[in-house]
């Protein structure tokens, strides 16, 4: 009963080890009734060949390791084929059972790194990373992705400083659709290719977000030509901040009060202290280029309050005349970014989409890999994104839920 055995299985003996050995474990023998038949491929009853002896790995007796025996049966089918039974309890080729797997599932679903696992069953890491990729590939298998319109691009690193993982996202239902080593042109075909092999044709991409990246502009264009573009808001935004820092960065040298000052420039106004805030007021005042570069950074982000595409044309066209008239050159090079980019990120206005789904699927990534000390096997770093941001169906038991 607590195998779930069914006729024709049963239990033909049990024996506990209680050696010298620290470790004790159960030995549970399976077999069948005499005479039993088992069906083919096509549902018909035939009688047994011959058997071939198999051992799996169950979960653990008390703190003892538990091991299920069988003298599995080899069936000759009505083809003359001989071929092996499938087991009930386990799944073809493994060698633990189904509960075992779940349980192992179990604790990397409940954020535990795979290591970790494996030395709480007691068996070697690469076996349970056997056992979770193929229950995560089988759930790829049977994904569905083909209700998306809506796809996000973005990058993300297997290892501090090492290499990168491009992810497809489905910003309607935020999750990650599908996963590709690199972060050039042709992971955007590797996307675009995974989709049509689910029957969802580029057409059907009708927006798009993404970053800056002349590489994966160049790609959206080849592989979902039809579909309008937004530049990520806060990519844009970054490369803002980044010309503002570089203005602090020079005035700095000349003037020892602006020293510590960086995010007093950076930060909402309305996140400074009242102590910033007070500094902030003295030293767009006293630093002339400084104050010009700050108004200039604060009156961008009215940008995203546009309420139509007119009006942010129209908005962004007088901004990028400002910056020419103060030749600020860091925002000259920003603004020189701003018109090579000025459809996408006009068109935030309407499709309003941003990549902060893809920034809070990234930080879930990022947490899993300090978690694990990064992944040498990119297989199974883009397993770990699946299983983790994919919303994947499993269908191994689900007793430990």
């Amino acid at each position: 009963m607590a195998l779930g055995l069914q006729s024709p299985w049963q239990v033909n003996d049990i024996s506990f080890s209680a050696n010298e050995s620290p470790r004790k474990e159960l030995h549970l023998h399976i077999g069948f009734v005499r005479g039993s038949r088992f069906p083919d491929e096509t549902g018909i009853a035939c009688p047994v060949h011959d058997t071939v002896e198999r051992a799996w790995q169950h979960l653990n007796f008390f703190e003892h390791h538990c091991f299920l025996h069988c003298h599995v049966p080899r069936i000759k089918t009505t083809e003359g084929n001989v071929v092996t039974v499938n087991v009930p309890w386990s799944r073809p080729g493994s060698g633990f059972t189904l509960l075992f797997e779940a349980f192992a599932m179990a604790l990397i679903e409940r954020e535990m790194p795979v290591n970790r696992v494996a030395e709480l069953v007691g068996v070697n890491p690469q076996r349970v990373w056997a056992v979770f990729n193929h229950w995560v590939g089988q759930a790829r298998e049977a994904d569905d992705p083909s209700a998306i319109t809506q796809l996000g691009v973005d990058e993300t690193s297997s290892r501090k400083g090492h290499k990168y993982v491009t992810l497809g996202v489905d910003l309607e239902t935020s999750r990650v659709i599908h996963a590709c080593e690199g972060k050039g042109k042709e992971t955007l075909k590797t996307i675009g290719q995974h989709l049509e092999s689910k029957g969802v044709g580029k057409e059907q991409i009708t927006q798009l977000s993404m970053d800056l990246s002349p590489a994966f502009i160049a790609g959206a264009a080849e592989s979902f030509p039809t579909a309008a573009i937004t530049f990520d808001r806060f990519h844009v935004v970054k490369l803002l901040n980044e010309a503002m820092d570089k203005v602090r960065r020079v005035e700095r040298i000349e003037h020892e009060a602006l020293k510590g000052h960086k995010y007093t420039f950076l930060r909402n106004r309305q996140n400074l202290s009242d102590e910033q805030e007070k500094a902030l007021a003295e030293m767009i005042t006293l630093y002339p280029s400084l104050g010009q570069a700050y108004r200039l950074k604060v009156l961008f982000n009215d940008l995203w309050e546009m309420p139509d595409k007119v009006a942010a044309t129209t908005f962004l066209t007088r901004w990028c005349a400002e910056v020419e008239e103060a030749k600020i050159p860091a925002f000259m090079a920003f603004s020189k970014t701003v018109r090579s980019h000025w459809s996408g990120i006009i068109h935030f206005v309407e499709s309003r989409l941003t990549n902060g789904i893809l920034e809070g699927i990234n930080s879930k990534v990022q947490l899993a890999k300090r978690r694990a000390r990064g992944y040498r096997n990119m297989g199974n770093f883009i397993n770990m994104i699946y299983f983790l941001c994919g919303k994947l169906k499993f269908n191994y038991p689900l007793y430990f839920t």
